[in-house]
């Protein structure tokens, strides 16, 4: 049950930012063990001058283009999944919308099932489901 935020600079076209949440999903349904239907995404974009990041910092030179993937999700995955995952993502975005694996920027992080509240008012349980 991830739920992410995507962060990157202004200017990109629908059928652009439907690639980028399309490629992002497939690759947590392939590689992130997330079920197909559970799809949580919110795409923020801002002005040029509101995403700031050091351009060199460990990678090659990262670009105004860059877009940046903070993940939520309640269940953890191995250092194994998360890294094939990290690849999977980035190689896919290369392919299309065509994002160089420089720009593209990955944070996971993992909560409980009490931290979820999926409507109604109530506490996600996974014994409900």
């Amino acid at each position: 049950m991830p739920f992410t935020r995507i962060i990157l600079a202004e200017g990109r076209s629908e059928t652009w930012l439907a690639q980028l949440s399309n490629q992002l999903h497939r690759t947590l349904v392939d590689a992130f063990d997330v079920p197909d239907g559970d799809r949580f995404q919110v795409i923020e974009c801002l002005p040029e001058s509101r995403l700031i990041s050091d351009p060199h910092y460990l990678t090659g030179i990262r670009s105004p283009l860059q877009v940046q993937f903070h993940i939520t999700a309640g269940r953890p995955r191995s250092r194994v999944q998360k890294a094939n995952f990290y690849r999977l993502l980035t190689q896919r975005l290369e392919e299309s919308p065509g994002i160089r694996p420089e720009d593209v920027m990955i944070v996971v992080r993992f909560n409980s099932p009490e931290d979820w509240c999926f409507g109604n008012g109530q506490l996600y349980s996974p014994e409900r489901v």
